[in-house]
Formats: structure tokens, sequence, C-alpha cells
């Protein structure tokens, strides 16, 4: 089983997977050199689907070797570019190119669905006092995570009416059990055509 912890930044997922789940982890992790975006949206968005299909052959070795991998953030991390392209921190060409790579990867198990997707709500007043009171991580992308909040939901949302069951909105007291109730669609082209295709678009 793959379960993938999300929520804004300062929502308190890196330290939940700590407490819970440090010995099935898979870090949140970020090339040394981030793509520039502005260079091209083709360049960047096959840069970023590598660097996430990485982050997904680590946690299917993880799931392999111990039965379940914990992912600190959505290896399949399309979410970000689509809640970027919503509020207009994008133009559309960076969504379709991202779109067109992730979906790629997927067809060729690069990246795929989790098992699990335990998001947390949270206020962002909330989340901005907590991330006031964490000297140990700087969060340079903190308000622009704070813009993208209800756009994230929003994708979750979405793929918790397309697949039902998966997501559930808390961290829960403990790691849930893996009772071997895998996503049968976590390489399903089609299904993620379907969930793209469920996706509102931008209001402008």
């Amino acid at each position: 089983m793959i379960i993938v912890v999300e929520g804004i930044s300062a929502a308190g997922k890196t330290t939940w997977c700590q407490h819970h789940a440090a010995q099935y982890l898979v870090k949140e992790s970020y090339p040394a050199k981030r793509p520039d975006r502005q260079a091209g949206p083709g360049e960047a968005a096959r840069i970023w689907t590598d660097w996430n299909s990485r982050r997904w052959s680590e946690a299917v070795a993880m799931e392999r070797a111990n039965g379940v991998a914990v992912c600190d953030t959505d290896p399949l991390k399309l979410h970000f570019i689509w809640a970027m392209w919503q509020t207009g921190e994008v133009a559309e060409p960076h969504w379709i190119a991202q779109l067109k790579f992730t979906r790629l990867a997927l067809y060729h198990q690069r990246l795929g669905f989790a098992d699990r997707y335990l998001f947390k709500k949270i206020d962002p007043d909330v989340a901005q006092a907590q991330r006031d009171h964490d000297a140990s991580r700087s969060r340079p992308n903190f308000d622009l995570h704070l813009r993208l909040s209800n756009s994230m939901v929003l994708w979750y949302e979405t793929l918790a009416a397309v697949m039902q069951d998966l997501v559930r909105w808390e961290l829960p007291q403990r790691l849930p059990q893996t009772d071997g109730a895998t996503n049968p669609f976590r390489y399903d082209v089609a299904m993620f055509d379907r969930f793209v295709e469920m996706l509102p678009h931008p209001r402008r």
C-alpha cells in the first residue's frame, strides 16, 4: 500500500509522517536546481515529471520491501501546476505540458495513483500561526501555498468523487492499517483521463 499525506505548507504533514511513519517514509524532495518555468513549459514539465517519477519509484521500492510506503506530499504532484493555473500563477501551456508528461509517465507506470490519501484541511490563519512558530523551516513559498489552498482541496475532492474511499480528510492518530485494499486504478490511464475531465476550468 502507498499512502500519500497532503495539505498546504505548515499543515503538519511532515510532523505527522515523522511521528507515525518514519520507517516507511518517502520524504518530500526537490531538484537541487529547480527548473525555470519562464524558459519554457515543456522543459520544466519534463524535469518535474522525471523528479516526481523518481519519488514514485522510491515509494514502490519501499512498499515492496516493507508492505507500505508513506509519501510526504503526492509524487504525482500534478495538482500543484493545476492549482497554479487555476489561480492565474501560470498560463495554460504550463498545465498542458505537465499534464502530457504526467499522463505518459502514468502509461509507462513511472507514476501512479496512491492507495490512500490523507489530506489535512487547515484554516489559513492557523497555518500562518504554525508557520510563524516553526523556526526550523524557512518555507519560502508559503504565501503561494496559501493562495493555492482552495484549489488543492478542490483537486482532492474531485479525486474522491472519481475514486471513492481513497481520500480521508484528516491525519489520523495512527497509521492506517494495510488491509490489502490497494487501488485498482493505480496505473489506469482511462481513469486518469476521466479524473482530468472532471476538474473545473479556472474562472477568470
